[in-house]
């Protein structure tokens, strides 16, 4: 199959890169920027795309683009640190920004040129970098700028090489797809080959081919999208050979396991309920580190796991619902090369000495991936659109360590105002919305006395790929609705707040 390569040389958003390219209906691989000549050139690539990254072209001198690449005679598109290596490399000089460009910025085309077809002479576009191209390698056209880089796009002039210095992988860059499109479809003339019923397909001949006919599988359901689309996918290829485990961190929402035992039911799963709420109260006793608490929840999680699968025969496998933005951001992608934001639950939580093999079939698929192949299941549509919840459940919406009451003030809370979102439609505007509690106190008025009690942060974001986000503009007087209920309703809270801050500089969940 005919695709487009990724080389990574350890960006963040390089999976999402991938993400855009299937969004245009092709398949894509990403490999290691240092993947042999050799390996390249099998794979005969309608293109090639080279990634940002976290290091600087003059402090790096190994991490560069290899040769082979150009040798190729396929279009290459550079992007940020892509783009400068291209420069460096091609005779051209890169050095740290005079300032610094981190967010939006306006970008002015400067030449026509069909990698910009059909975008406006002025856009908004996504920046990240502390370094730019200073001088232009030689037979090399600037083809954009920004207020603060002169060279922002740049194109050889006889080859089919180019180089951005903005993401027009990020939803924040405007016109980012169509660069993207008009690079794959029309540049590299890529085929349309990559679907939801293909992505299905692939799903269902991974998990055949993994797991042996005696082997069974134990699934940990969360009741979260990912999980749920995941059982009934297995339950339809594996039958009576998948054994699901519910475990009641004592960490989920409002009266969480109720409605889950309901819904497990309406798709017909079976499911065993285990409460292990005061197990793991116990182990996160005293731990306020977000890092120690990730892999403490993570840890006793599989220990659950492990005590339940101890009462069966033949389970091999753990299966996950492990998605491509949990891999991100732990820095556990097959190439090696991120950056660690923060362990995920389910993937830098998990113990050295795991007693199973790890099943994770949606490893490489984003959140909107993982819904439309649940449609594809006839999985109920509000099912599919709910909100995410994390691995590690309140316990990283708690700030510091986590205490059973904490627990419960939250759990009202969060309910509180996802309750409203939904009475007054906002919450389908949403694509995650939660609550927070913050372990200080603030003086509050109650009848005629002063009291101190905790604050709650009210959180939501709108985003389509989970890598980046926005803060919802919900209208003031819901807002107030959701503090004043609070207040009044959940014993111990003075205080409400309002998160405001995007993604980046800060990440969806608070921990």
């Amino acid at each position: 199959m005919q695709s487009i390569i990724i080389l990574d040389f350890g960006s963040q958003y390089t999976e999402l890169i991938a993400r855009r390219v299937r969004e245009l209906q092709v398949y894509c691989e990403v490999w290691p920027f240092d993947v042999s000549p050799e390996h390249i050139a099998r794979a005969k690539p309608a293109g090639v795309i080279l990634s940002g990254s976290y290091a600087s072209v003059y402090d790096n001198q190994d991490i560069r683009i290899a040769e082979a690449v150009f040798k190729l005679g396929v279009p290459v598109l550079g992007i940020c640190y892509g783009m400068q290596s291209m420069a460096e490399q091609s005779g051209g000089k890169v050095a740290a920004c005079s300032e610094k460009e981190f967010g939006l910025a306006h970008f002015k085309l400067e030449a026509l040129d069909p990698l910009f077809s059909d975008w406006p002479v002025v856009s908004r576009v996504w920046m990240s970098h502390g370094d730019q191209v200073k001088v232009l390698p030689p037979q090399f056209k600037i083809l954009g700028s920004s207020e603060n880089t002169p060279i922002a796009a740049m194109r050889h002039e006889s080859a089919p090489w180019y180089g951005v210095q903005f993401h027009p992988e990020v939803t924040h860059s405007e016109f980012g797809l169509v660069l993207l499109k008009n690079f794959v479809l029309e540049i590299c003339r890529a085929p349309k080959n990559w679907s939801p019923e293909q992505v299905l397909q692939d799903l269902e001949q991974q998990i055949l081919q993994t797991v042996q006919p005696q082997e069974k599988v134990l699934l940990g359901l969360s009741g979260g999208v990912d999980s749920l689309v995941l059982a009934v996918l297995l339950q339809r290829i594996l039958k009576e050979r998948l054994i699901c485990v519910f475990i009641d961190t004592g960490l989920l929402r409002h009266e969480e396991a109720l409605r889950l035992k309901q819904v497990f039911a309406d798709l017909n799963l079976d499911v065993t309920m285990v409460n292990a709420a005061a197990v793991f109260y116990k182990n996160l006793k005293g731990q306020v580190d977000p890092e120690v608490k990730r892999k403490t929840i993570g840890r006793v999680f599989i220990e659950e796991f492990a005590r339940v699968a101890n009462t069966l025969k033949d389970v091999v496998y753990l299966a996950q619902g492990t998605i491509y933005s949990d891999v991100i951001e732990s820095a556990k992608t097959h190439t090696g090369k991120g950056k660690v934001i923060k362990s995920h639950h389910n993937v830098g939580g998990l113990p050295e000495a795991l007693p199973f093999k790890l099943l994770e079939p949606f490893r490489t698929l984003f959140k909107d991936e993982v819904r439309q192949v649940g449609r594809l299941l006839n999985i109920p549509e509000d099912l599919i659109m709910r909100h995410p919840f994390p691995g590690p459940g309140l316990g990283v919406r708690i700030l510091g360590e986590v205490k059973p009451e904490f627990v419960k003030i939250l759990q009202q809370a969060d309910h509180l105002f996802l309750q409203v979102l939904k009475k007054t439609g906002w919450y389908a505007k949403c694509s995650q919305a939660f609550a927070v509690f913050l372990p200080v106190q603030s003086v509050g008025v109650m009848g005629d006395g002063r009291r101190y009690d905790y604050v709650i942060s009210l959180r939501a974001v709108e985003t389509v790929d989970f890598m980046t986000a926005t803060p919802v503009r919900i209208p003031f007087e819901i807002l107030e609705e959701v503090a004043t209920r609070i207040v009044n309703e959940v014993p111990h809270v003075s205080r409400v707040v309002y998160d405001i801050t995007g993604k980046p500089p800060a990440t969806i969940e608070w921990e």
